[in-house]
C-alpha cells in the first residue's frame, strides 16, 4: 500500500476535534468514507493513531508523535512548488513583467530600448492590467517586476511589503477637458471655486492613479460637490470620455501630451491641481534568476545615471 498525501489532511482534521462526523464534514466526504481513509493511514503505518474507545477520539502515544511528523511533511510538501519555480527561474532568460496599461504603451517601450543599449534583455512576458492586479502578481511571485506610477507621499501594498523599487522616470497628472469652440475647457475648475458646470470622470479603486489622486486631492475634490459622470479602471478610457466632452479627468501627461499639443484636450484647472508623478520599477523581494538579477542591476545603473 502506498500512502496518499491527502491522508495527512484527514489525520489533522480528526486530531483537531476527535469527532469523526465533524472531521468528515470538514473534509467534504461521508463519515464512512472518511473513517476508511483514516484506517488506511493506520494500516500503512501499522499502528493505531486514535483511541476510539473514548468520545471524542483521543490520539494514542504514536498519534501524538505522528502529529508533528505530519505537520513537518505538510510543510515540506508546501515548499516544493516554490523551490521548483526557483530552480526553473534560475536558468530562465524570460523576464516576467506586470505594468499598468498607460505605461505599457507609453513609457515602457522607449525605457526598454534605453536599457537594451546597456545590457542584453531577453524575452519578456508582459501582463498589462490595473495597478491593483499588477501588485498582486508581484506579491504572489507570479511577476518579477512591476512598472507603475507612484508618489513619494503615497504608499501602496508593495511598499508595505518591503519590495525594493527604483524611480525610473517622471510624469505628471493633469486635469484636462475637451475645449469649446473658443478653445476654453468645457469642464473646468476655476480659481474662484465655482464648479456648477464641472462633470468629473473618476478612477475606480483598482487604479493606482486613482489612489494617488484620492490621497493627495481627496478632501479638495470632496469640497467641489461636482457630479461624477463616469468611473473607470483605465486612464485610456477616461481619456476617450474626456475627448468626447463628457467631463474633466486627471490624466498622465505621457498619455495625453499629444492631445494637449494638438488642442484636442486643454488644461482645465489651475496649476495647484496637477500632481508630479514618479514612474517606479518594483521587484519581487525574493532572489531572482540570473537574467532577472542582471536586468535589475542594469535598471539601477540607468536610474543612477539619469538622476
Amino acid at each position: 500500500m502506498t500512502m496518499n498525501l491527502s491522508w495527512l489532511d484527514d489525520f489533522a482534521a480528526l486530531a483537531a476535534s476527535g469527532n469523526f462526523s465533524r472531521a468528515a464534514d470538514e473534509r467534504h466526504m461521508t463519515q464512512p468514507a472518511f473513517s476508511r481513509r483514516v484506517r488506511a493511514l493506520e494500516e500503512w503505518l501499522g499502528v493505531d493513531l486514535f483511541d476510539r474507545s473514548s468520545q471524542p477520539a483521543q490520539l494514542t502515544e504514536v498519534g501524538h508523535w505522528f502529529r508533528q511528523v505530519a505537520q513537518d511533511l505538510q510543510a515540506e510538501v508546501a515548499r516544493i512548488p516554490g523551490e521548483a519555480r526557483a530552480i526553473a527561474e534560475a536558468s530562465s532568460t524570460t523576464l516576467r513583467f506586470a505594468s499598468t496599461h498607460a505605461l505599457s504603451f507609453t513609457f515602457m517601450p522607449r525605457w526598454l530600448r534605453t536599457l537594451e543599449s546597456q545590457t542584453a534583455v531577453g524575452p519578456i512576458q508582459l501582463v498589462s492590467d490595473v495597478q491593483q492586479k499588477c501588485e498582486a502578481l508581484v506579491l504572489q511571485s507570479q511577476a518579477q517586476f512591476m512598472l507603475a506610477h507612484g508618489h513619494a507621499r503615497v504608499r501602496g501594498p508593495l511598499d508595505e511589503a518591503g519590495c525594493p523599487s527604483l524611480v525610473v522616470g517622471t510624469d505628471r497628472l493633469i486635469p484636462v477637458s475637451a475645449p469649446d469652440k473658443n478653445g476654453h475647457p468645457v469642464h473646468r475648475l476655476p480659481p474662484d471655486g465655482k464648479t456648477s458646470a464641472v462633470h468629473l470622470l473618476s478612477y475606480s479603486t483598482e487604479s493606482g492613479l486613482g489612489r494617488i489622486l484620492r490621497e493627495l486631492k481627496g478632501p479638495a475634490l470632496d469640497r467641489l460637490h461636482a457630479p461624477n459622470m463616469l468611473t473607470a479602471h483605465l486612464a485610456s478610457v477616461l481619456r476617450t470620455m474626456a475627448l468626447d466632452g463628457r467631463g474633466l479627468a486627471w490624466l498622465p501627461q505621457l498619455l495625453v501630451g499629444e492631445d494637449i499639443d494638438s488642442c484636442r484636450l486643454v488644461v482645465a484647472a489651475p496649476e495647484e491641481w496637477s500632481i508630479d508623478l514618479e514612474i517606479r520599477l518594483y521587484r519581487d523581494r525574493a532572489a531572482l534568476g540570473k537574467a532577472a538579477e542582471a536586468f535589475w542591476l542594469a535598471a539601477q545603473e540607468a536610474a543612477a545615471t539619469a538622476s
